[in-house]
């Protein structure tokens, strides 16, 4: 059976009608079509661009296709409709077009230097082997790749790139020359510099970004996810490593503390933000609501432009349809205007996810 909705539109600021034929929107009258809001504000389904339903609360892989679909579902009954799962060590292409769960944008496992990364996530790759590596990845994804850039480098004491800057711009290269497009894990100065400058797709984290960088990322149209939820938990990691790596732990605390400023400048710079969580493992899902208010209490991005990071902006950025005629039949309903008080997307009236009423 068709639905129809009715309210105000965002971003349109519109009272619109909206008639939902199975995954898709129409703008044309739908007879016999069941009433399912009628009034409030209707935003296209919210977007969480930095999530991981393939690793499991604690870190490890997931076990199985319905652990899963059991984390996706967290989200989505937030209100989240479209996941970009930014690195996954388990495969569930299955999911992607399966009822009740939101839309999939997927790399495959994140490709890592050897010995330098969380344990059983990533395919760790020498620098030769590398490119290689993203072709193999880009295929197992359905368009994106997950480089790590940077961790720890424990010679060193301190965070360091992941190889070599040749290296990590033929990484980039290779995942283009597979048509897929590259997100980088970066922490340090000295990595999303590379990265930057290597043609990556979008900065993942970005603490160590400079203002003279944040400008060519605009330039470039580079995207950033800065995942403010998971640069809080740094000062937890720096304590744990202070012992044996004290310069490490300074850098981490000097990194987490400048985030809010780095992205409010490449707000101001006109760089794309989009909402990610970094959820799995250490992070839990359903979180992107309060992704979305730190980056307006503490970035100073306005609501609206915090609205448009995380979902209709987003969802163009993912490649998925808005509220258009023929558009993808995701929305969610509020009861108050978002736009003057951003709490209200802690409660959503109405999910209606691939035409189907969620809640």
């Amino acid at each position: 059976m068709a639905l129809h909705v009715r309210g105000v539109l965002l971003p349109d600021d519109e009272v619109r009608d909206l008639w939902l034929v199975g995954d898709r929107v129409t703008l044309d009258p739908v007879p016999g079509a069941e009433t399912v809001a009628d009034g409030g504000f209707v935003l296209p389904g919210l977007v969480d661009a930095h999530c991981h339903i393939g690793i499991a609360p604690g870190g490890a892989p997931i076990a199985s296709l319905d652990q899963a679909r059991e984390l996706a579902t967290i989200d989505r009954d937030s209100g989240v409709l479209a996941i970009r799962d930014a690195g996954s060590p388990y495969p569930y292409p299955e999911l992607e077009d399966e009822p009740g769960v939101p839309r999939l944008a997927r790399a495959g496992r994140h490709v890592a230097p050897p010995k330098r990364y969380l344990r059983d996530i990533g395919v760790e790759v020498e620098a030769a082997d590398v490119p290689a590596t993203v072709t193999e990845q880009a295929r197992a994804g359905n368009g994106w790749v997950k480089l790590v850039g940077d961790w720890i480098e424990r010679d060193a004491g301190d965070l360091g790139p992941a190889w070599d800057a040749d290296t990590m711009t033929a990484a980039v290269a290779a995942a283009h020359a597979a048509g897929a497009r590259a997100a980088v894990h970066t922490f340090s100065e000295s990595a999303v510099e590379i990265m930057v400058r290597a043609g990556v797709d979008s900065v993942e984290h970005g603490t160590g970004l400079s203002l003279d960088l944040i400008d060519e990322m605009a330039r470039r149209g580079t995207a950033l996810v800065p995942t403010m939820i998971n640069v809080a938990t740094f000062g937890g990691i720096a304590e744990k490593a202070r012992e044996k790596f004290p310069a490490y732990a300074e850098h981490m605390l000097a990194l987490r503390d400048r985030l809010p400023e780095v992205v409010r400048s490449a707000y101001e710079a006109g760089v794309p933000v989009y909402v990610g969580t970094d959820a799995g493992g250490g992070i839990s899902h359903g979180l992107a609501v309060e992704e979305m208010l730190l980056l307006h209490e503490r970035a100073g991005m306005a609501p609206h432009h915090v609205l448009a990071a995380g979902s209709w902006e987003a969802r163009r950025w993912l490649g998925f349809a808005g509220l258009v005629e023929g558009g993808l039949a995701d929305l969610v309903v509020y009861d108050r205007d978002p736009r003057a008080d951003l709490w209200t997307l802690r409660e959503p009236r109405r999910i209606i996810l691939r035409g189907q009423i969620i809640r």
